[in-house]
């Protein structure tokens, strides 16, 4: 028995193909269960969901919190079986999909982390310039370098990866601090789950025959909704990087002057492309100048978390900011 899991907001213009595509799964011997977390959905998503009830063995819940990984751990206990799936609203799987990954769960039971194949699906012809566009961070497409067998767990993706139930029912959440949560937040939820657990001693595996298509939608290809998922991409990694390696980069305030050389020389290449024409490298600056933004507004978000979280420190600030106002 496996689970599959999604949260979804708002998922009325792509819930109803991704569920048909649903029906059509082969479904594994062993059984299967879907269950879709609405995460505070303001359209047509529940009567969406209770229309497919009937053909999908399909569970419906509710999770008015706002947050992606807020609305997985919603429901997370419903998981039933040994093996947890996770998608999203927009992710269109394969025939095969659920077959691959229960074969690669039973073949190889000393890893507990399995990751699928993850394809863009177009609704609009890609643009040229689009090809010098890191598609993995941008549009969670995997790697088509990678080849069945022992992988990276930063190699998996939120669109098409599996985890032993096993890690969830001994105690195990996402973290709600990052990942999807309206239009401003830190990117990574799912990577932070599966680093975490690696770090723990779990192995993650590479399913090549495990395929899913991830919808990219037309203005996703706009360069402006790119360069400001940069500044998301650049918070993501920060706050990632205090959990995965503390000393890799330095905390607030260190790190805006560890950063503004860095973030001076994007803004002359900035400059210099944008005398010459050159569209490619104006982008890529660009790009890198938001990156670097994104980790020194989590930096400062993330101190000022553990500044509100201790007590002591907290009634420090107070003191001193009145201890200002008094001179």
């Amino acid at each position: 028995m496996l689970t599959v899991l999604i949260a979804t907001r708002n998922g009325g213009q792509t819930l109803p193909r991704v569920l048909q595509a649903y029906t059509s799964l082969v479904a594994p011997s062993s059984g299967w269960k879907l269950v879709v977390v609405d995460n505070g959905s303001t359209d047509n998503t529940r009567d969406i969901v209770h229309w497919f009830r009937g053909s999908l063995p399909l569970t419906y819940m509710f999770e008015g919190k706002l947050g992606k990984n807020a609305a997985l751990n919603t429901g997370l206990p419903q998981l039933d079986g040994d093996l947890a799936v996770f998608t999203d609203d927009d992710t269109f799987p394969s025939a095969d999909w659920l077959i691959r990954l229960r074969s690669a769960a039973d073949d190889h039971p000393s890893y507990s982390m399995f990751g699928g194949v993850v394809l863009p699906r177009w609704q609009v012809p890609p643009p040229e310039w689009l090809s010098y566009v890191p598609p993995e961070p941008f549009f969670s497409i995997s790697n088509p370098a990678l080849m069945e067998g022992p992988t990276a767990a930063g190699t998996l993706f939120g669109p098409n990866m599996a985890i032993r139930a096993e890690v969830f029912k001994k105690g195990t959440r996402f973290d709600e601090s990052i990942g999807p949560c309206g239009s401003s937040y830190a990117m990574g939820g799912e990577t932070e789950l599966v680093l975490r657990l690696a770090r723990q001693g779990h192995k993650a595996w590479h399913v090549h025959g495990a395929v899913v298509e991830h919808f990219i939608r037309e203005y996703q290809m706009d360069k402006s909704w790119l360069l400001s998922r940069a500044i998301l991409f650049g918070r993501g990694r920060f706050r990632l990087s205090q959990g995965e390696q503390p000393a890799a980069l330095p905390r607030w305030p260190l790190l805006a002057a560890y950063l503004a050389p860095r973030m001076c020389r994007r803004i002359v290449r900035i400059a210099g492309a944008w005398l010459t024409s050159n569209e490619r490298k104006l982008f890529t600056a660009h790009r890198e100048l938001n990156y670097n933004w994104g980790l020194v507004i989590e930096a400062h978000r993330m101190h000022r978390e553990a500044v509100c979280s201790d007590p002591q420190a907290l009634e420090t600030k107070r003191y001193l900011a009145k201890a200002d106002n008094t001179s």
